[in-house]
């Protein structure tokens, strides 16, 4: 389930049109990403980078279900931020509550890549999920 907040302006995205790919860090995980077969089960935009971190096994806090409404998913783009839409208000309104905001954070619900450029993405440690409730 892709997350969608009815209250807010959704972004203006371009989906991309060729493979590209994404590396986590600390982790140090890169995941090529193919257009053609972008995640769109789980939290956050379709493509976004929340889901793509999902998809393949990373995890990222996202209290809200990747809708908008909390800061929990923040990131930070290493690099490859020009293959970002802008941020909206809403979420820049959002990101004012991350601990360690940037000027290259992003919440990672709402940043969907167009694949115009390959990304470096950290995860900061206190965001970064390891534990889980339940089996």
């Amino acid at each position: 389930m892709g997350g969608v907040n009815p209250f807010i302006e959704t972004p203006r995205i371009r989906r991309p049109d060729r493979p590209y790919k994404v590396r986590f860090l600390p982790m140090d995980v890169t995941v090529e990403v193919d257009p053609e077969d972008l995640p769109e089960d789980y939290a956050g935009l379709p493509g976004s980078l929340l889901q793509i971190a999902l998809e393949n096994g990373i995890e990222i806090d996202h209290a809200c279900g990747g809708v908008c409404a909390c800061s929990t998913c923040h990131v930070i783009v290493r690099s490859g931020e020009e293959s970002l839409p802008e941020p909206t208000e809403a979420e820049e309104d959002m990101l004012d509550n991350a601990p360690g905001l940037t000027l290259h954070s992003r919440l990672a619900c709402q940043a969907v890549p167009d694949g115009s450029v390959d990304l470096v993405v950290e995860v900061p440690g206190w965001n970064r999920n390891l534990v889980k409730e339940g089996p």
